[in-house]
């Protein structure tokens, strides 16, 4: 089952959760969402932005616990 890692990234790059939704333009409900349930599915729209917000590929932000 796929995990979401956008908390971690957020976290090693000094990004709270307040600001990554502003810079990422995604609702601040969504963003509890996705920092409070890792295998939470948002949309690929959203998880576009966010990656956009981070610097880092949308594949960087999922983990694939299968081949872990």
């Amino acid at each position: 089952m796929a995990k979401l890692r956008v908390k971690e990234i957020a976290q090693e790059k000094g990004i709270s959760r307040g600001k990554l939704s502003r810079l990422a333009d995604v609702d601040p409900t969504t963003m509890k969402r996705v920092y409070d349930d890792p295998h939470y599915s948002p949309t690929l729209i959203t998880l576009e932005k966010l990656a956009r917000a981070l610097g880092v590929k949308i594949g960087d932000l999922i983990d694939d616990e299968a081949s872990s």
